[in-house]
């Protein structure tokens, strides 16, 4: 099955294809690095935040497909960054804006990529290529510029890639060794540990706005390192892959729970679920994007959620235990939040620092150390 191409320049860009593992292609043009690229096609409905998107870790061996048509219009800013460089293995447009209106843009987003050898792909009907991830589920895909090569061929190397189950990309987005983060402030009331699983910057700002001081480590850290440290409370970031086999963390956190008040975010969040007993499962094609309602149980109360994930905590694996649910998806009824009922213990499927997204669930970094504070009195 081949989609109807668009209309080219040729002159101004080279021809590609983005291939899917069931044979669909998508034809288009190439922008940022002419190679080749596979992993795992998502979509984000995001209107803005494609340099966020591109420089989360959580991306890790995904192709992002950006459902809102016009992307590339205000250019790049390093301010925006969320790690050191673009994660996502492609990123696939409808219409690329090849010349970026913002006081803030120091380079076009073509740029951007093709200084990082990112591999990229304008004029593709997203709408048709979303349509298919949402009823077939997410698939491995390729982006190529090799126009002579047969499609067969490429399905072929697509089937014997890695498939996102059972795949732990923690290991490699990780930092390798412990570090401050620093925000240019002396006025440090509590000391915060945060387990690097792909961290976003803005979870850190978001910490250190806050009077923190910051400590990141690296995966592998131990629950005695991080006990030893005296810490008032420890953040589980975002990251990417499969939660089920990051057993080492799932050890970690398993230590400290009881011992230290724990906040898991995304990634943390499997991660927390699967070290209190519970199961994760692959979702069909994920969430993504910024604008996924989310409702409190105990409130009733409605946010609008920044979300990147393909992964999902089963609410029926952890019924028996001491969890309490605290909040639910209001689009498909997956679980986006929990705590447990005695211990300083709390959890988000979602992202509360944004970047890109509705600032709706900030509050949750005060209730972070709130809980931390009624620790500490205990």
């Amino acid at each position: 099955m081949v989609a109807t191409p668009p209309r080219y320049n040729a002159a101004l860009m080279t021809l590609a294809r983005l291939v899917l593992e069931d044979g669909t292609a998508y034809h288009g043009e190439s922008f940022g690095s002419s190679a080749s690229s596979i992993g795992e096609v998502v979509f984000n409905t995001s209107f803005t935040g494609y340099q966020e998107i591109a420089t989360d870790p959580s991306y890790k061996f995904q192709i992002v497909v950006m459902t809102y048509p016009h992307i590339g219009n205000y250019g790049i800013s390093e301010s925006a960054d969320q790690s050191d460089r673009p994660q996502v293995s492609g990123f696939v447009v409808r219409e690329l804006s090849e010349h970026p209106s913002a006081a803030t843009s120091e380079m076009s987003l073509a740029t951007w990529f093709l200084q990082h050898g990112v591999v990229a792909i304008t004029g593709v009907d997203t709408r048709a290529l979303t349509r298919r991830i949402r009823s077939e589920g997410a698939m491995r895909g390729m982006i190529s510029t090799e126009a002579g090569r047969p499609i067969d061929s490429i399905v072929k190397e697509l089937q014997a890639a890695p498939a996102m189950g059972g795949l732990d990309l923690v290991k490699d987005v990780t930092t390798s060794s412990h570090y401050e983060f620093e925000n240019g402030s002396d006025q440090r009331q509590r000391r915060i540990a945060v387990f690097d699983f792909g961290v976003k910057r803005d979870i850190l700002r978001q910490i250190t706005a806050r009077k923190c001081s910051v400590t990141v480590y690296p995966a592998r850290t131990s629950a005695s390192e991080i006990l030893d440290g005296n810490y008032d409370g420890v953040v589980l970031s975002n990251g990417p892959g499969d939660p089920e086999p990051v057993t080492y963390a799932q050890e970690s956190t398993r230590q400290m729970i009881g011992r230290v008040p724990l906040f898991g975010i995304c990634l943390g969040h499997q991660i927390l679920g699967l070290a209190l007993g519970g199961k994760t499962y692959k979702l069909k094609f994920g969430h993504r994007g910024g604008n996924h309602p989310v409702k409190e149980v105990s409130t009733g109360r409605v946010e609008i959620t920044s979300q990147n994930h393909g992964f999902s905590v089963d609410p029926d694996s952890l019924r028996d235990s001491e969890v309490e649910f605290t909040h639910i998806n209001l689009n498909d009824g997956t679980l986006e939040g929990f705590r447990h009922r005695t211990e300083p213990v709390v959890a988000v499927q979602y992202h509360p620092e944004a970047a890109p997204g509705p600032h709706d669930s900030f509050h949750l970094f005060d209730q972070f150390l709130t809980m931390i504070d009624q620790y500490q009195k205990r």
